[in-house]
């Protein structure tokens, strides 16, 4: 059933533009900032098995086996075969992690190489960075924010992504700061030349921007839960500490999605329960959980509403990554709503729809995307 379904990513990024050694590609198989030998897990090994014939390799073939193709494809062969791969129509791309030391895919590119199509999901601490470091003053500083994410979002731009689980955690206050907290904040880091964001009131006066944005102009905020690399504190990025946002924003027409979640995707699916302006998906988990991917995504639809659930990959530097974010999630879907077939748990008429939905036509709604048909 879920075989051929057509999928829409709602949350990704580039992949690196260039080849890459073998410490490199390590590198990128894993969220540790310490070099480790990430081929011995089950990202790994997913690798090895899902990846492998892709490139035209037996499964579970050796590392050194994969690593040799895929220096004889080059990184735009290779990455062209796995996104094509994928069966994704389109990836919302969030473009806030390219550096001059890993250049990442842009929406266009990586939409040419995928062979599908890309739009771009602009992460509001790039946007305020990018405009302290143009030496603003204080006066014009939030209006030149919030109108180059206006601009963003009238060019293009389908949603918002904050960062904030990364710099001060997830537990934001119900109500923005006040004018005078927000001046007094954005003076005080303006004044050391701005830099990485990581001053809390800022960050909280951003997240209700985009919320309010959200509302106002219908383009989902996407906020990073759970697990991520090393310099998050996960005790800070579990979503349930969102319950007083979340209260306070569930009437005023916005729509946040919660990314990723793992290893609090029960608490996120309660969260999409009790608030019918939240969406859900477990990406960043899927791959790195490999052969698990489905009891964590039962773990999820324990209570998460059918609605609120959207497929993401959390795809990021490497295709691989795409692809088995895609590939395991549709295999995982496919064995639970089999499983919960045969157990009459519902019909068949009723695991396709879910799954269409699941797939696409959940996050197309909320994005204004068109559904496959």
């Amino acid at each position: 059933m879920t075989d051929d379904l057509v999928l829409v990513d709602q949350h990704c990024h580039g992949v690196v533009a260039g080849d890459l050694d073998r410490e490199r590609f390590a590198g990128l198989l894993t969220e540790s900032s310490i070099s480790t030998n990430s081929f011995d897990s089950m990202l790994g090994l997913a690798v090895r098995r899902w990846c492998a014939p892709q490139l035209g390799l037996p499964a579970h073939c050796s590392v050194d086996d994969y690593l040799q193709r895929r220096a004889e494809w080059g990184w735009r062969r290779v990455s062209s075969r796995l996104l094509g791969a994928a069966g994704v129509r389109s990836w919302l791309v969030d473009t806030g992690l390219s550096t001059p030391d890993t250049p990442l895919t842009e929406p266009a590119d990586f939409a040419d190489i995928a062979g599908g199509e890309a739009f771009e999901v602009l992460r509001l601490e790039s946007v305020a960075e990018r405009v302290a470091a143009d030496e603003v003053n204080v006066a014009d500083f939030l209006d030149f924010v919030e109108n180059e994410i206006r601009d963003a979002i009238e060019a293009g731009v389908v949603g918002l992504k904050s960062v904030v689980a990364y710099r001060t955690g997830l537990e934001l206050p119900a109500e923005p700061p006040t004018d005078v907290e927000v001046a007094a904040a954005a003076s005080a880091w303006l004044r050391w030349g701005g830099g990485r964001l990581d001053d809390p009131i800022l960050l909280a006066w951003l997240v209700h921007l985009g919320a309010r944005l959200s509302a106002e102009l219908h383009v989902p905020l996407q906020l990073h839960t759970g697990f991520g690399d090393d310099d998050v504190r996960l005790h800070r990025a579990d979503p349930a500490l969102l319950g007083d946002f979340l209260h306070a924003t569930k009437s005023t027409g916005a729509t946040i999605a919660l990314l990723h979640t793992w290893p609090f995707h029960r608490h996120a699916g309660y969260l999409a329960h009790v608030f019918p302006h939240v969406l859900v998906d477990v990406g960043l988990a899927v791959p790195y959980v490999g052969d698990r991917a489905g009891a964590v995504l039962a773990e999820l639809l324990e209570l998460a509403p059918f609605g609120s659930v959207c497929f993401s990959s959390d795809g990021y530097g490497l295709p691989e990554l795409h692809y088995l974010g895609a590939t395991l999630w549709r295999r995982a879907l496919g064995r639970l709503i089999d499983e919960w077939i045969a157990d009459d748990v519902m019909t068949a008429a009723d695991g396709e729809r879910l799954a269409v939905n699941f797939a696409a036509g959940n996050c197309c709604r909320a994005y204004g995307l068109t559904v496959p048909a």
